[in-house]
Protein backbone atom coordinates (compact mmCIF):
# COMPACT_ATOMS: atom_id res chain seq x y z
CA UNK A 1 0.00 0.00 0.00
CA UNK A 2 1.21 3.50 -0.77
CA UNK A 3 1.36 5.58 2.40
CA UNK A 4 0.39 9.20 1.68
CA UNK A 5 2.17 11.63 3.99
CA UNK A 6 1.89 15.43 4.23
CA UNK A 7 5.49 15.79 3.02
CA UNK A 8 4.81 14.05 -0.30
CA UNK A 9 4.35 15.97 -3.51
CA UNK A 10 1.19 14.72 -5.22
CA UNK A 11 0.46 15.59 -8.84
CA UNK A 12 -2.88 14.97 -10.54
CA UNK A 13 -3.30 14.35 -14.27
CA UNK A 14 -6.30 16.50 -15.21
CA UNK A 15 -7.07 14.68 -18.45
CA UNK A 16 -8.55 11.18 -18.26
CA UNK A 17 -6.11 8.38 -19.09
CA UNK A 18 -6.47 5.07 -20.87
CA UNK A 19 -6.10 2.46 -18.12
CA UNK A 20 -4.83 -0.13 -20.57
CA UNK A 21 -1.52 1.67 -20.02
CA UNK A 22 0.70 0.07 -17.44
CA UNK A 23 3.52 1.52 -15.37
CA UNK A 24 5.61 2.45 -18.42
CA UNK A 25 2.73 4.20 -20.19
CA UNK A 26 1.77 6.19 -17.10
CA UNK A 27 5.42 7.10 -16.48
CA UNK A 28 5.50 8.54 -19.99
CA UNK A 29 2.41 10.63 -19.18
CA UNK A 30 4.27 11.90 -16.11
CA UNK A 31 7.17 13.04 -18.26
CA UNK A 32 5.30 14.33 -21.31
CA UNK A 33 2.06 15.76 -19.92
CA UNK A 34 2.86 16.64 -16.32
CA UNK A 35 6.49 17.61 -17.06
CA UNK A 36 7.65 15.73 -13.96
CA UNK A 37 10.21 12.99 -13.41
CA UNK A 38 8.44 9.71 -12.56
CA UNK A 39 11.54 8.67 -10.56
CA UNK A 40 11.31 11.73 -8.28
CA UNK A 41 9.25 10.04 -5.57
CA UNK A 42 6.13 12.11 -6.29
CA UNK A 43 2.76 10.39 -6.22
CA UNK A 44 0.92 10.73 -9.53
CA UNK A 45 -2.87 10.35 -9.60
CA UNK A 46 -4.78 9.36 -12.76
CA UNK A 47 -8.51 8.94 -13.51
CA UNK A 48 -10.14 6.82 -16.21
CA UNK A 49 -12.56 8.18 -18.83
CA UNK A 50 -15.69 6.85 -17.13
CA UNK A 51 -14.66 8.49 -13.82
CA UNK A 52 -15.05 5.23 -11.94
CA UNK A 53 -11.42 4.35 -11.22
CA UNK A 54 -8.18 5.94 -10.01
CA UNK A 55 -4.56 4.88 -10.32
CA UNK A 56 -1.70 6.11 -8.17
CA UNK A 57 1.86 5.74 -9.40
CA UNK A 58 4.89 6.21 -7.15
CA UNK A 59 8.59 5.34 -7.29
CA UNK A 60 10.04 4.33 -3.90
CA UNK A 61 13.73 4.06 -4.81
CA UNK A 62 13.63 0.36 -5.68
CA UNK A 63 10.71 0.19 -8.07
CA UNK A 64 7.29 1.53 -8.95
CA UNK A 65 4.10 1.10 -6.96
CA UNK A 66 0.87 1.13 -8.95
CA UNK A 67 -2.31 1.24 -6.91
CA UNK A 68 -5.73 0.93 -8.54
CA UNK A 69 -9.08 1.65 -6.95
CA UNK A 70 -12.50 1.39 -8.57
CA UNK A 71 -15.85 2.49 -7.21
CA UNK A 72 -18.43 -0.28 -7.16
CA UNK A 73 -21.22 2.25 -7.62
CA UNK A 74 -21.26 5.83 -8.90
CA UNK A 75 -18.47 8.08 -10.13
CA UNK A 76 -15.82 10.30 -8.64
CA UNK A 77 -17.65 13.59 -8.13
CA UNK A 78 -14.67 15.92 -7.99
CA UNK A 79 -11.72 16.34 -10.32
CA UNK A 80 -9.59 19.36 -11.26
CA UNK A 81 -10.77 20.95 -14.50
CA UNK A 82 -7.69 22.69 -15.89
CA UNK A 83 -3.92 22.40 -15.66
CA UNK A 84 -3.72 25.61 -13.65
CA UNK A 85 -6.63 24.88 -11.31
CA UNK A 86 -4.89 22.56 -8.92
CA UNK A 87 -2.84 19.78 -10.40
CA UNK A 88 -1.03 19.49 -7.06
CA UNK A 89 -3.02 18.29 -4.05
CA UNK A 90 -2.22 17.73 -0.40
CA UNK A 91 -2.25 14.23 1.08
CA UNK A 92 -5.49 14.76 3.00
CA UNK A 93 -7.19 16.00 -0.19
CA UNK A 94 -6.13 12.93 -2.17
CA UNK A 95 -7.36 10.64 0.60
CA UNK A 96 -10.74 12.34 0.35
CA UNK A 97 -10.78 11.96 -3.45
CA UNK A 98 -9.92 8.25 -3.16
CA UNK A 99 -13.07 7.57 -1.15
CA UNK A 100 -15.17 9.44 -3.71
CA UNK A 101 -15.44 12.73 -1.86
CA UNK A 102 -14.85 16.38 -2.64
CA UNK A 103 -11.66 17.77 -1.05
CA UNK A 104 -12.96 21.33 -1.37
CA UNK A 105 -16.22 20.66 0.52
CA UNK A 106 -16.88 22.70 3.64
CA UNK A 107 -17.56 19.59 5.75
CA UNK A 108 -13.94 18.43 5.37
CA UNK A 109 -11.88 18.54 8.54
CA UNK A 110 -9.32 21.35 8.65
CA UNK A 111 -5.73 20.41 7.96
CA UNK A 112 -4.56 21.87 11.27
CA UNK A 113 -6.24 23.47 14.22
CA UNK A 114 -4.93 24.89 17.48
CA UNK A 115 -5.72 22.82 20.56
CA UNK A 116 -7.17 24.68 23.52
CA UNK A 117 -4.69 25.33 26.30
CA UNK A 118 -5.53 24.36 29.81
Amino acid sequence: MIQLTPQMRILVAVEAQDFRKGIDGLARVCRDVLAADPFSGCVFVFRNRRQTALRLLCYDGQGFWLAHTRLSRGRFRWWPTSATAGTALAAHQVQRVIVGGDPTASDAAPLWRRLPTA
